[in-house]
């Protein structure tokens, strides 16, 4: 072949291979990545549950909705700090812009002199030094959900397009402990919470479930509610409390999803899989009234947790019987 044709020939399978290349690029499924920040807790029983939620989430991420190990990010005690969270930031930087990014907070909060903090070791972070550290991403797909008590105005300072923020409470007034986070956690792992039943739980059926949930707590131990979530997802800045597919929020929400895979599937024994359900249920029970102790009778509260705590280890005793002693 003439030097003039072999050259010719080489150009078109390097225009073939650069093709192939884009279109191998543009068919690459979107991938997921999560942070998750288990910041400070007033005392060591909330300390506690918020490392589970943490802990909890991070592991049906990874078990049982798909997200690669490496896409994952806990940090917690001395990891959860201002320097680490910029560096984690770093790295969500390398997500595309069709890639899912999840940050999601768990601890306490505060709000005075207008501003809304998350506690950390150290300083504090501020909604807008969250701001900043988001505007770095190039993911177009970003959901960031802060459970902590005051974190209403993470909503207005982080509102923008590609953004779904989701706060455990309406403002920064509502300064007591919040539930929202465990059943949002759970929300991820069971069927229950897939509305759908399509087999993901999308960020919006998340919600929708903790609220129902959360609300369901107060109202089962006479407390009035001091906990309102909200969801914004159309960059006007307000949240809302029943975001919908075809509402003003909620639409975006509706399509997000943390991982694609089904959540776990229940034991196929009709009796243990209604064993496991009480089980949780009476977990999750004994959490929110833990949570709820400071609005509560001391009296009331140690008869009811002991009431609890002794129906949980007889489920648990039930539980062991019916797999046959395991």
């Amino acid at each position: 072949m003439r030097p003039a044709l072999c050259a010719l020939a080489f150009a078109g399978v390097a225009l073939q291979a650069s093709g192939f290349a884009r279109e191998v690029r543009a068919q690459k499924p979107e991938a997921a990545h999560l942070l998750i920040v288990v910041g400070l807790a007033g005392d060591p029983e909330h300390g506690e549950l918020f490392r589970k939620w943490g802990t909890s989430l991070a592991d049906t991420a990874t078990a049982k909705l798909g997200v690669p190990k490496e896409h994952v990010t806990l940090l917690s005690g001395d990891r959860a700090t201002r320097e680490e969270v910029t560096k984690a930031f770093g790295a969500l930087a390398s997500a595309g812009e069709e890639d899912t990014v999840m940050i999601v907070l768990f601890g306490y909060g505060t709000y005075a002199n207008k501003v809304a903090k998350f506690n950390l070791k150290g300083p504090d972070m501020t909604a807008a030094d969250f701001d900043a550290l988001m505007k770095r991403l190039r993911s177009k797909r970003v959901v960031f959900v802060d459970t902590a008590s005051a974190s209403g105005p993470f909503v207005e300072a982080l509102s923008g397009p590609g953004r779904v923020i989701v706060a455990a409470t309406r403002s920064g007034a509502e300064q007591f402990a919040t539930l929202f986070g465990g059943p949002f956690v759970d929300a991820f792992a069971i069927e229950a919470a897939d509305a759908d039943r399509n087999g993901r739980v999308t960020v919006l059926e998340a919600f929708e479930y903790a609220r129902r949930q959360v609300a369901a707590s107060y109202q089962r131990e006479g407390l009035m509610q001091t906990e309102h979530a909200v969801l914004d997802d159309n960059g006007d800045r307000e949240g809302t409390m029943e975001p919908g597919p075809q509402a003003k929020d909620g639409q975006s929400a509706a399509v997000l999803s943390l991982g694609s895979s089904r959540p776990q599937a229940a034991p196929a024994n009709e009796k243990l899989r209604a064993l496991y359900a009480e089980r949780q249920a009476l977990e999750r029970r004994i959490e929110s009234l833990k949570l709820l102790k400071s609005g509560m009778d001391p009296d009331k509260y140690a008869a009811e947790l002991e009431k609890l705590a002794t129906e949980l280890a007889v489920k648990s005793r039930q539980i062991r019987e019916a797999e046959g002693g395991r």
